[in-house]
């Protein structure tokens, strides 16, 4: 049983990919294993046999514990049955070579392999202290036969890990802007001893501006996980090794699996021993396990719902453990991507069902006796059904008790800390501007047809406002850097992020993609950017490189309906822009012929800025000149 990190000493099987009889290759997988944290498979660190399976599925396994016996073609059994007689060895070879054309050339085969091993560790059987024996087909003595043995098997091992690794990459915790110093693994895609691609994903971390994938930098098999599971890693922290030759053993499992024929023997007659006396209690769980299931406590989980949705090893053992069925499974609403159940999900099921909050669903077996598959409940009844709140969700429903507490989720919590370390490190003022939009809702009704018809997007205000935006910092270059200590950094890209909710109002959170070097694109690219970042935040499409780098943000709490706001500062820059909703006042005009009153478009416009070193004046010259820039809209321009 391997190490799964610092904390974890012990898993539970899930299940045997491979059977006793069964070929398997370096590193393919044996087994899944389900630990506290992460469900994961072990790998085979020898190519062979499955010979012996040591430990049966729901077997509880303490780390470094021997799971399996793995006999390797032509290796370590000769080498062990060197101390017995040349009778048995030959009996042994034909037995294993019974394949072969005949066991003639078999035994031909052998001692040609006995002679090139013994001269292969002549040296080190020396260094142990034992001499090769001149007879090397039989050996002179058991304690000669397994010092020759245990110098083969390290020689094997050492050889393999040189050979079989090739270049090892280290996997580090990347960048994913420059506020972000950390972040939290959710779970690993990739198991040690899989084959990845370039670009391949290969986990899944949490920040606390968003949920991404961390994709592989070279292609090779993942011979080693630094992090688990809820494990906080640093930027730039190693995470995981690749290995970019063949498929890697594992040093350590190569010399564990070339031991000494005793040690073998030993092990294998007392798992025989020990699995010949659980096979009572086995039974009699198996049998208590049925009997529950059948007196009622529903449909036992499945790796594949009826909605279609994947239920991981790890949430279908917790499950089972938690007598939760089938159909209540199918309830919880899944965070993952695209509705799939976490760890974390289960638990504040777990948490909810305890306080009354829900109540388990009743399966139909009970009334048939027996197990059959469950059909999907309507979605009313699931969501009607449902307390647990999403990050940023507003429509929550009426509590059935006079004061009732929703825990937070991870992704509203690591909001909540962002924008408190924003008030606590900028000296935050928002000022205000009401702007004349008139112009441009007059050319964009005009033009939207024919913008969707040549670009294949449809034209909204906020590309138009960002246009205005960009020209205003070009001429206030100071509302474009961020403070580091006692010295303000000016940034020649205008990177700007644009606030973007998820969910039908706001229900799953907020989120800032950036739309990079937004100075070198005229509106058409803007609109383009704007529609693509939009659409990937919404489907949860979005890569760490859209969330990096930004320089300004664009809120506009004008979509839900809102005049104006203050919005909070995305750290590190130093101002936010806010955009309110367009409507029709009535406004006093001036004309050549006197004031008049007219029906206008307006709008309001906020900025949210640092007065660390944004002063008052130098803040409100530049939204002047942004509301400047809007009112002289040309209406007549051109796409």
């Amino acid at each position: 049983m391997p190490q799964m990190g610092e904390s974890v000493m012990e898993g539970t099987v899930i299940e045997w990919v491979k059977s006793v009889g069964d070929t398997v290759e370096v590193d393919e997988t044996l087994l899944e294993i389900a630990t506290d944290k992460v469900d994961t498979e072990v790998p085979s660190p020898e190519s062979g046999t499955l010979v012996e399976i040591l430990v049966e599925a729901d077997e509880t396994v303490e780390v470094g514990q021997t799971i399996a016996i793995i006999d390797t073609e032509g290796g370590e059994p000769e080498s062990s049955s060197e101390g017995d007689s040349g009778k048995e060895t030959d009996t042994e070879t034909e037995t294993e070579s019974s394949d072969d054309s005949d066991s003639e050339d078999a035994e031909a085969s052998e001692e040609k392999t006995e002679k090139q091993t013994e001269e292969s560790t002549e040296a080190p059987a020396a260094t142990n202290g034992t001499s090769s024996s001149e007879n090397g087909d039989t050996g002179e003595g058991e304690g000669e036969g397994e010092g020759e043995g245990e110098g083969e098997g390290e020689g094997e091992g050492e050889g393999e890990e040189k050979e079989g690794e090739g270049e090892r990459i280290e996997v580090v915790m990347p960048q994913m802007g420059e506020s972000v110093m950390e972040g939290e693994v959710i779970e690993w895609i990739k198991s040690v001893g899989d084959t990845v691609e370039v670009d391949e994903p290969l986990l899944e971390i949490a920040t606390d501006k968003v949920d991404t994938e961390v994709p592989s930098p070279e292609a090779g098999t993942l011979t080693e996980i630094l992090v688990e599971a809820g494990d906080t890693v640093e930027v730039g922290q190693p995470i995981a090794i690749i290995s970019t030759g063949k498929p890697a053993s594992g040093g350590g499992n190569g010399k564990d699996t070339s031991g000494s024929s005793s040690q073998k023997k030993e092990t294998s007659s007392s798992s025989k021993e020990s699995k010949e006396a659980e096979a009572t209690e086995t039974a009699s769980a198996e049998s208590t396990t049925s009997t529950a299931d059948a007196e009622g406590n529903g449909s036992e989980p499945q790796r594949i719902g009826s909605d279609g949705r994947f239920f991981s090893p790890l949430v279908r053992s917790i499950a089972k453990e938690e007598n939760i069925s089938q159909e209540e499974l199918e309830s919880i609403e899944g965070s993952g991507k695209e509705g799939r159940v976490s760890k974390s999900d289960v638990m504040n099921y777990l948490e909810d069902r305890k306080e009354g909050k829900v109540q388990p669903k009743k399966s139909s077996a009970k009334s048939s006796g027996g197990l059959k598959k469950p059909t999907s409940q309507p979605k009313e009844k699931q969501s009607s059904d449902s307390s647990k709140i999403s990050a940023g969700e507003l429509n929550v429903s009426r509590p059935q008790e006079n004061v009732e507490r929703i825990k937070m989720d991870r992704m509203r919590k690591m909001i909540a800390e962002h924008m408190v370390r924003s008030k606590q490190t900028s000296a935050h003022v928002t000022t205000f501007s009401e702007v004349d939009v008139s112009n441009i809702v007059k050319w964009r009704n005009k033009n939207k047809a024919k913008f969707q018809e040549q670009t294949g997007i449809k034209l909204t205000f906020t590309p138009i406002f960002i246009e205005a935006f960009i020209k205003a910092i070009g001429e206030f270059p100071l509302i474009n850097s961020s403070v580091d200590g006692d010295e303000i950094i000016l940034k020649k890209d205008i990177n700007f992020g644009l606030a973007v909710a998820l969910g039908e109002g706001g229900q799953g959170g907020l989120i800032v993609p950036v739309i990079k070097q937004a100075q070198d694109k005229n509106l058409p690219g803007i609109a383009k950017a704007v529609n693509d970042l939009a659409y990937k935040a919404r489907n949860k499409e979005l890569s760490p490189d859209d969330l990096v780098g930004g320089t300004i943000t664009l809120t506009n709490y004008g979509s839900v309906g809102n005049l104006m706001g203050t919005p909070i500062i995305n750290q590190p820059q130093v101002a936010i822009l806010g955009t309110g909703v367009i409507e029709k006042r009535p406004v006093v005009r001036e004309t050549v012929d006197g004031d008049v009153i007219a029906i206008r478009h307006q709008m309001f416009l906020s900025m949210s800025y640092d007065h660390r070193i944004i002063d008052g004046a130098h803040g409100g010259a530049f939204t002047s000149r942004v509301k400047e820039l809007l009112e002289d809209f040309d209406p007549d321009r051109a796409i």
